[in-house]
C-alpha cells in the first residue's frame, strides 16, 4: 500500500505539470507578469488536483458539495502562501523565478496535505 503523502505528492506532480506549464507559456508566450502567471498555473493545478485526490489520494466519500468547497478553502489559502512566497523570494533572492517557484510549491505541498488529510476529505 502507498502512504497517503506519497500519492498525495504523485497527485500532486500532475498539478504541479499543469500549473508549471501554464506558468511557463505566460511569462514566456504573452509576457504575463511571473506572479499572476503563477497564480493562474496554480488554480488549473487545483482542478486538476482536487479531481485526482477525491478519487486516488483519500477515497473519500465525502460528498462533492462537502469536500470541493473545503478543498478550495485550502487551495485558496495555498494560493496567498504560493503568491507571498514568490513575491518575498524574488524580491529579496535574484532568483529565476521558476526556482522560486519550486520553493514555494514545496511549502504548499506540506502545508496542503496536512490540511486536506485533517479537514477535506
Amino acid at each position: 500500500m502507498i502512504p497517503p503523502f506519497i500519492r498525495y505528492a504523485g497527485v500532486g506532480a500532475v498539478g504541479t505539470v499543469a500549473h508549471y506549464v501554464m506558468l511557463v507559456l505566460l511569462v514566456g508566450e504573452f509576457g504575463t507578469p511571473v506572479v499572476p502567471a503563477s497564480t493562474t498555473g496554480f488554480v488549473l493545478g487545483a482542478f486538476v488536483n482536487y479531481a485526482l485526490n477525491h478519487r486516488l489520494t483519500f477515497a473519500s466519500e465525502r460528498a462533492h458539495r462537502v469536500a470541493l468547497p473545503r478543498f478550495f478553502a485550502v487551495a485558496g489559502v495555498g494560493l496567498l502562501l504560493n503568491a507571498v512566497v514568490m513575491t518575498g523570494m524574488l524580491a529579496v533572492l535574484p532568483l529565476h523565478y521558476l526556482v522560486a517557484q519550486v520553493v514555494a510549491t514545496g511549502v504548499v505541498l506540506m502545508t496542503g496535505f496536512l490540511v486536506n488529510r485533517r479537514w477535506t476529505f
